[in-house]
C-alpha cells in the first residue's frame, strides 16, 4: 500500500505539472509578459521531474537481486537530483529571456486575465504539494518530498510574479517585468541548490537523523545496564530504507546461542522502533582485548 501510494501521488503531480503547464502558458500568451513566463517554464520542470519520480519510486519498490543485494532504495537520490539539475536549466531559460527584456521593457497586455490562469496553476500546486509533503514526511520518502518542495517553490514563484506584474499595470513601469522575473531564476536557483545538496548528502552515505540516532542509544542504553559493551556504532539512509551496524560485547563464559538471542533481541528493538531499518550486528567477547581495537572502518590485521 505504501508502495501505491507513492506512484499514486506521483502520478498525481504528472497530471496537475500537465495542466499548470497549459494554464500558465496560456497567461504567458496572452500577457507577453517575461514573469509569466518564468513561472510558466518552471511548470515544464515539474512535469519531467514528476516523470523522472515516478520512474525513481518504482524502481526502488523493487526487492534486492542478486546485482543490488542492498535494494534499490537509493534510486530516489536519482529523482531529486535531476529534478535539482532541471530547475538550474529553468533558471537559466528565464534570465536569457529576462535580460533582453530587461535592456528594451515592453508594456504587458491583458495582465489581469493572464494572472487569473497564473494563479489558477499555483492553487492547484499548493494543494497537491501540501499532501505530497505531509505523505513523503510520512513515509520518509526522498522523491516526494522533493517534488512537494519544488511545486512549493512554483507557488512561491507565483505570488512573485502576480506581485510584480500588478505592480507593472498599476505604475507602467515595465522595467519591473524582467526584474521581477530574474529574482523568480534566483529563488529557483536556491531551491535546485539545495536538492542538489540533499542527493549529495544521500549519494555519500549520510548517517540517520540525530532523533533515530538517538532512539537507538536509547535502546542500547537498556542493555548496558545489563553489562553489555557497545561500540562502533554506524547508521546510513538509502532512500527510505536505514542501515544500522554495532559490535555487541559480551562476557566471554556466554554461549554462542546466549550471544545470538541477545542480539536478535536488539535487532528486533531497534527495527520496531524504525521501521524499514535492516540491522547489523556483531558479536565479540569481552576478555579478548582485540574486540575493543575494532572500532574503525579500516584497521591492521591482528595475528592470533
Amino acid at each position: 500500500m505504501k508502495q501505491h501510494s507513492l506512484r499514486l501521488y506521483m502520478f498525481l503531480s504528472i497530471a496537475a505539472a500537465l495542466v499548470t503547464m497549459a494554464v500558465k502558458f496560456l497567461g504567458y500568451a496572452l500577457t507577453g509578459s517575461v514573469g509569466l513566463f518564468s513561472d510558466a517554464a518552471e511548470s515544464v520542470v515539474n512535469l519531467v521531474a514528476a516523470l523522472v519520480g515516478l520512474w525513481a519510486v518504482t524502481l526502488a519498490a523493487r526487492p534486492a537481486d542478486e546485482e543490488h543485494t542492498y535494494g534499490h532504495s537509493k534510486s530516489e537520490y536519482f529523482s531529486s537530483g535531476a529534478e535539482g539539475a532541471l530547475i538550474l536549466i529553468a533558471a537559466l531559460v528565464i534570465a536569457y529571456e529576462a535580460i533582453p527584456r530587461l535592456l528594451h521593457p515592453e508594456p504587458i497586455e491583458q495582465a489581469y486575465l493572464g494572472l487569473s490562469f497564473s494563479v489558477l496553476g499555483a492553487v492547484i500546486n499548493g494543494v497537491l504539494g501540501w499532501f505530497m509533503l505531509r505523505e513523503g514526511k510520512k513515509e520518509r520518502s526522498v522523491t516526494l518530498q522533493a517534488d512537494a518542495h519544488h511545486l512549493f517553490a512554483d507557488v512561491f514563484t507565483t505570488a512573485g510574479v502576480l506581485v510584480g506584474v500588478l505592480l507593472v499595470a498599476l505604475t507602467k513601469w515595465y522595467i519591473l517585468d524582467p526584474i521581477v522575473a530574474l529574482l523568480v531564476a534566483a529563488n529557483i536557483i536556491w531551491t535546485g541548490i539545495k536538492l542538489l545538496r540533499q542527493t549529495g548528502l544521500g549519494l555519500l552515505d549520510t548517517a540517520l537523523p540525530p532523533e533515530d540516532q538517538e532512539q537507538v542509544k536509547e535502546i542500547l542504553a537498556t542493555y548496558q545496564q545489563q553489562g553489555i559493551v557497545f561500540h562502533a556504532l554506524r547508521s546510513r539512509m538509502a532512500g527510505r530504507r536505514r542501515f544500522v551496524s554495532f559490535h555487541v560485547i559480551v562476557p566471554g563464559q556466554w554461549t554462542v546461542l546466549k550471544g545470538h538471542k541477545v542480539c536478535e533481541e536488539i535487532e528486533r528493538a531497534i527495527r520496531e522502533a524504525l521501521p524499514e531499518s535492516t540491522v547489523f550486528t556483531h558479536l565479540e567477547p569481552k576478555e579478548d582485548p582485540v574486540s575493543f581495537e575494532d572500532i574503525e572502518l579500516d584497521r591492521e590485521p591482528h595475528l592470533l
